[in-house]
């Protein structure tokens, strides 16, 4: 069965893209533009992967963060990838426990795109 990435992304053209990319890898994808619907769809999809933008409406990609692996515990790996590039950004991302902080101009969608590939086999 394909692993099934979590892409939360607020801006269209970024998020058709990246799901267009991931899904020529071969994996199912679920799409959320906000916060909010972010944490919905981690509870109703199990995704085995998380792509997460920062900067998003309702719920900011922090407070979903802190929310699935501070609170909830989650081991789903989560990946940040946002435009915020302060060193005290990717700290909080780290510590709260993302297990990587992209940020979007700084990579190549075939690098990350190997990223993603790379996390996945890792969990088999």
């Amino acid at each position: 069965m394909a692993k099934k990435i979590l892409i939360a992304e607020d801006e269209t053209s970024l998020l058709e893209i990246l799901k267009n990319r991931v899904e020529q890898l071969g994996f199912k994808v679920v799409t959320a533009r906000d916060g909010e619907e972010t944490l919905q769809k981690f509870a109703e999809e199990k995704p085995d992967l998380i792509l997460l933008d920062i900067l998003m409406p309702k719920v900011n990609g922090f407070e979903v963060l802190e929310e699935l692996k501070v609170k909830q515990k989650s081991p789903v790996p989560i990946i940040i990838l946002t435009n915020l590039d302060q060193a005290e950004e990717v700290e909080r991302g780290k510590s709260l426990g993302a297990v990587d902080y992209i940020v979007k101009t700084n990579i190549s969608l075939k690098d990350l795109m190997t990223m993603v590939n790379n996390y996945i086999e890792s969990m088999d």
